[in-house]
């Protein structure tokens, strides 16, 4: 092959790169608020899911505040984050309690993203999940109200995985077949009831 034959195949195969690269960088560029938006609005959703009584959501603690971190990690949450608390507000501007959003990554399919409620006496309203990609038919049914349901309107101080049938507020029924979606969830519950505790710590 001639020489000048790579060079323009060179030219051409580079210059394709380039443009793709660009109609790439493009298409992300225009895409990138909607979804950003689209997200915001799905969070927004899933607090007023967990926290129907709050007029409004107000910023408390962003998910940057190392001191909120080190307390998870003192306690034994060192897989599970923490991305946002919010203040749920009522009309009057009294604090009803705190809307949660956050990521445990000890999904069997990866990382799942849900918010939870909580009220000021440590109720749990519940939970809503937001980003799940655990095997169809199994850790996808964590999004059923049945499993979602033993959270709500529980107060405890810490959730645990049963096999055997619950027995008390704080046990959770294992999906079937699903064991480490169960487990995960119920840890990222329990993280999420952790940081409400710090956020009670701080408030005094």
């Amino acid at each position: 092959m001639k020489k000048s034959t790579i060079l323009k195949d060179t030219l051409i195969l580079t210059a394709i790169t380039l443009i793709s690269g660009l109609l790439l960088g493009l298409v992300y560029q225009i895409t990138k608020d909607p979804i950003a938006e689209q997200k915001e609005m799905k969070k927004q959703e899933a607090y007023m899911a967990v926290f129907s009584d709050a007029d409004s959501f107000e910023p408390y603690i962003p998910a940057e505040d190392a001191d909120l971190s080190a307390y998870l990690t003192e306690n034994g949450y060192t897989a599970q984050t923490v991305n946002e608390v919010m203040k749920a507000v009522d009309a009057q501007g009294e604090v009803l309690g705190y809307a949660i959003n956050m990521t445990t990554s000890e999904g069997y399919g990866g990382d799942i993203t849900f918010s939870m409620g909580i009220k000021s006496d440590g109720t749990l309203n519940g939970i809503e999940i937001l980003d799940i990609s655990e095997t169809a038919g199994l850790g996808m049914n964590a999004q059923k109200d049945e499993f979602k349901d033993q959270f709500k309107d529980k107060k405890v101080d810490k959730f645990e995985v049963t096999k055997t049938g619950s027995q008390t507020d704080s046990q959770i029924d294992a999906l079937s077949g699903a064991t480490i979606t169960s487990k995960a969830m119920t840890g990222g519950v329990n993280a999420g009831l952790c940081a409400f505790q710090y956020c009670v710590e701080e408030a005094e």
